[in-house]
């Protein structure tokens, strides 16, 4: 059997230049935090284990520019280069162009330039987004990239992710050839590799593929420098620590589409309404609504706008009890104020991901299978209501349960989180352990 090793481009001698990387399916331009996260985890992982490493992320700007991202004392460089699902075909950003420009070879375009010359394509998809489930206009634009790795033979490597559900055949095929083409493929939790071992079947290899934790995980949390005096006072107090609860703008603004797309079997507006107005009235502390997804309040998707809806949902005296976090913070000082909280209900995947690996007890609405997987991780799965299984008022007892055990619930995670983040470590040093050992 041939092994992962073999599977990269080169062995770098002494005096070779070093490895040149692109990181696609997360960047650090965009509205989602945990997308963001994702991006940022995964540089200062390798930044941190091979520093003269070349990676270029592509990302929602134009062209090619230069950035530079701080880790622990040290500043490391990096690039971003525009690369975005665009109908302006004309345009160099545009995953068409880049893909027709490479057949090409290259053919002036920066991006597929830089893409052949990579050592290695490192894909995350979003961290949960290959799959079929937010319809094929999204799933085509999570493939491109890949399969033109594979067209090119520029080795693919699929970081920890959930991989489904496909839904469509067709859907499936695609996801399982570029499965079986990746030199390595990482799924996120035990749920999401049981999934990758069953879509490859006789082509999986367990030295290619592997079982890791998301890479938020290793997100390190900082304290902003402008943070308003109103939350500084409500996160200081170590007897009142606010409640922090996540609503997905994707389910509250749409709640037709949670029914038809994801099933939804539980009012999800009704569970929110529900959790927050308990909790007010048998707890004396503080809400902070945590948007998660931060674009534009008219778009769809938007937290914030969800977060702003639930307010306007309060009587006068309940209003002075619940605060809506800003969006002005950067996913590491998103962590670091969840990182405050008494305890923590999400919607969001990486909402939760910064709750849980910061070792504050958590809750979760599901809306697929990959929020039960991640949760298992860290031992926390009974934390998790699924309101497509279970109707509204059944959500809001697990919910409330999980509210009423915390304490012991935060034991437990502090004790599986050592194991978790041994995992973070590992699976970052098996990667760039692979990428400078590997031979031709």
């Amino acid at each position: 059997m041939q092994t992962q090793a073999a599977l990269f481009r080169r062995k770098p001698e002494a005096n070779a230049s070093p490895f040149k990387l692109c990181l696609v399916g997360a960047a650090t331009d965009t509205t989602n935090l945990g997308v963001s996260a994702l991006c940022y985890s995964t540089l200062s992982g390798l930044f941190r284990r091979s520093h003269d490493t070349e990676i270029t992320v592509f990302d929602n700007g134009r062209g090619v520019r230069d950035a530079e991202l701080q880790v622990g004392e040290s500043k490391f460089p990096y690039k971003l280069c525009g690369a975005i699902n665009s109908r302006r075909y004309y345009r160099r950003e545009s995953y068409w162009n880049i893909r027709v420009s490479g057949s090409l070879g290259g053919m002036g375009n920066p991006a597929a330039k830089l893409f052949l010359g990579s050592d290695a394509i490192l894909d995350v998809s979003g961290g949960d987004s290959f799959c079929d489930l937010y319809g094929p206009r999204v799933f085509r634009a999570n493939t491109m990239m890949k399969k033109m790795a594979l067209a090119h033979g520029v080795p693919l490597v699929l970081l920890p992710q959930t991989y489904g559900p496909f839904n469509d055949p067709e859907h499936r095929r695609i996801a399982q050839e570029i499965m079986r083409g990746a030199a390595m493929a990482w799924a996120r939790d035990a749920r999401s590799f049981d999934t990758l071992r069953e879509m490859l079947g006789q082509h999986f290899d367990p030295a290619r593929h592997r079982c890791g934790v998301d890479l938020a995980f290793g997100l390190e949390p900082r304290r902003s420098d402008n943070m308003p005096q109103w939350l500084l006072d409500l996160l200081q107090d170590p007897e009142r620590r606010p409640i922090g609860i996540n609503v997905s703008g994707l389910i509250y603004n749409d709640p037709e589409a949670a029914r038809s797309r994801y099933g939804f079997v539980a009012d999800y507006r009704k569970v929110i309404h529900g959790l927050l107005a308990r909790l007010l009235r048998h707890s004396d502390r503080p809400v902070l609504l945590v948007p998660h997804v931060v674009c534009n309040p008219g778009l769809i998707e938007s937290d914030s706008a969800a977060c702003e809806a639930v307010m306007q949902t309060l009587d006068a005296a309940d209003r002075q009890r619940v605060f809506l976090l800003p969006r002005i913070f950067d996913p590491s000082e998103t962590k670091w104020i969840i990182s405050k909280t008494e305890w923590f209900c999400s919607t969001r995947m990486h909402a939760a991901i910064g709750a849980l690996s910061s070792g504050v007890p958590s809750a979760a609405i599901a809306y697929s299978l990959k929020t039960l997987g991640v949760f298992e991780s860290c031992g926390q799965g009974a934390h998790v209501a699924d309101p497509r299984t279970a109707s509204t008022e059944q959500v809001l007892e697990q919910l409330w349960s999980s509210w009423e055990v915390r304490r012991s619930a935060g034991a437990a995670l502090q004790d599986a989180l050592c194991g978790v983040k041994k995992i973070v470590a590992a699976q970052m040093d098996t990667l760039t352990g692979y990428l400078a050992t590997s031979a031709t």
